[in-house]
């Protein structure tokens, strides 16, 4: 419609013009002007009334289609809300024929319970009956047959079960000794490393016993310096071409021999080179053994330990048992540990790691008075290892108790380790003297009747005579005995001092 107007508008605009036309021209021309203009009118407004109603046939056939839509869309809507409507009635129809077979089926079943509880009644009265006739006939009430009854049954039950666990003990025992066997000797065997026995002393070889001159330097001066840094005692005799340093700390003597060749070959051999090369040589040292530390942890398949127990670990390199290097024996021991608790089924990581670190306390900075299978379990507390570790460490002596079954193997693998022939050193004639030495010492106290040396001389068992010592003096005697022995004795570890005091009593039947 506005489309119109704007055309009739037009039409309005174009006559307005052809008037002021015609007040210019002739009247001729302005009829032929208005009847021109009056057919482009009409023209002109035919064309728009055309294009009108063409917009309003499309608008009207877009507003039908989108009532269409909007109705098939209410009509689907209905659909299903009815087939909703539909469901939810049919499940409140079965919801309600279910509920009304409940509740038949209650009643029922209360009926059943009030026939039942009638039928217990009976049943209760009729038992009654029969256990007081049963009572008239034996002569005893029922409570006294029910205990005669279980008493009975009780001995019977315990003499078979003795007999059962008598045969169990028995047989565990006899597979237990030869499956342990079995054990040991297959782990002695998968397990082969070289015997090598530590010395106290280093021998240092040079080319020619000219260089003994230069170490030993004027009126001794090089020597002493070199003595005064290392700690070691530096030997210069007549053994041709060697010089020997003798000292008990290998550390001390190792830094003497690397120190000793550096000079030799730099040939500057004086007071303060020689501090300054020991000093070198010390640090250099202490990096290498946290390396041996290392190393050795990466070959076993050790991770996660502390970084001081790594640095102890390479310690145990310059560090000897009764002749055995300390690491060579640790690292034979956490293989063995993890053979015998892969036989066993048990935890193979943590028995390697107890294994390898059982003999930490014997390489600590400082050495307090603890034996070291207890300074060993302070330090692996110290350092946040595990619990059963801890105790392995600190059992394998027995000093503590065993709370896990890594702690046995450990100990095992330990003797194991240290029996081998060949691994440790110590002479017969000595051993024998230094045990018979502790037995007799116990003897020489009143009330002492026999003494005993076991565990390779680690405990001494003093059995006394019931009628010369009491309990009490028998705790002053393993006081006694124990001071004793510390102060009269040498001997690695600690000796356990038992005082058995035992009393009997006899009669003779005639």
């Amino acid at each position: 419609m506005i489309e119109i107007v704007y055309g009739l508008v037009g039409v309005v605009v174009g006559l307005l013009g052809g008037i002021f036309v015609l007040k210019a021209i002739t009247n001729k021309q302005a009829k032929q002007i208005l009847d021109a203009a009056e057919k482009d009118g009409e023209q002109i407004k035919k064309d728009k009334i055309l294009q009108a109603k063409e917009k309003f046939v499309q608008l009207k056939s877009e507003h039908e289609k989108t009532v269409n839509k909007r109705n098939q869309k209410m009509s689907a809507t209905e659909n299903k809300l009815k087939q909703k409507e539909n469901s939810l009635n049919q499940k409140m129809n079965e919801y309600n024929k279910k509920d009304k077979e409940v509740q038949r089926l209650q009643n029922k079943l209360e009926e059943k319970i009030k026939r039942n509880e009638k039928k217990e009644v009976e049943l209760d009265r009729q038992h009654r009956r029969q256990v007081e006739q049963l009572e008239a006939v034996a002569g005893i009430s029922g409570e006294e047959a029910k205990k005669q009854l279980v008493e009975t049954l009780k001995a019977e039950a315990k003499t078979e079960a003795m007999s059962h666990i008598q045969d169990t003990i028995e047989e565990a025992k006899m597979s237990a000794n030869m499956e342990a066997k079995k054990i040991v000797i297959k782990s002695i065997q998968r397990c082969a490393t070289e015997t090598a026995i530590e010395n106290s002393v280093s021998i240092f070889h040079i080319e020619s016993d000219e260089i003994k001159g230069r170490v030993i330097g004027r009126e001794g001066r090089n020597i002493r310096a070199l003595e005064a840094a290392t700690g070691v005692e530096v030997i210069v005799d007549d053994t041709p071409e060697a010089i020997i340093l003798s000292c008990f700390d290998p550390i001390r003597r190792e830094i003497a021999r690397l120190s000793l060749h550096q000079l030799v070959n730099d040939g500057r051999i004086h007071p303060a080179r020689i501090e300054e090369v020991v000093a070198k040589t010390r640090k250099n040292l202490n990096e290498e053994i946290l390396d041996v530390g290392k190393r050795t942890a990466i070959d076993l398949g050790i991770h996660g330990l502390h970084p001081e127990l790594i640095r102890m670990v390479g310690r145990m390199k310059y560090r000897s048992s009764y002749g055995q290097n300390l690491l060579q024996h640790s690292r034979e021991v956490a293989n063995l540990c993890a053979i015998m608790a892969t036989e066993l089924g048990l935890d193979v990581k943590a028995a390697k790691r107890a294994g390898l670190l059982h003999d930490i306390g014997k390489v600590p900075d400082d050495e307090p008075e603890l034996p070291h299978a207890i300074l060993g379990m302070n330090l692996a507390k110290k350092f946040k290892e595990k619990t059963d570790v801890c105790n392995a460490i600190g059992a394998h002596h027995d000093e503590v108790e065993m709370t896990t079954m890594i702690a046995p193997i450990v100990q095992v693998c330990d003797a194991i380790s240290g029996a081998r022939p060949g691994a440790r050193r110590e002479i017969l004639e000595s051993y024998i003297k230094r045990i018979k030495e502790l037995e007799e010492l116990a003897l020489g106290y009143p009330g002492v009747l026999k003494t005993y040396a076991i565990q390779a001389g680690r405990e001494l068992r003093v059995v006394v005579e019931s009628e010369k010592v009491s309990d009490k003096e028998a705790e002053t005697l393993a006081f006694d005995i124990s001071q004793k022995i510390q102060t009269d004795m040498t001997y690695p570890g600690q000796v356990k001092v038992t005082v058995i005091r035992e009393v009997r009593a006899v009669g003779i039947a005639k």
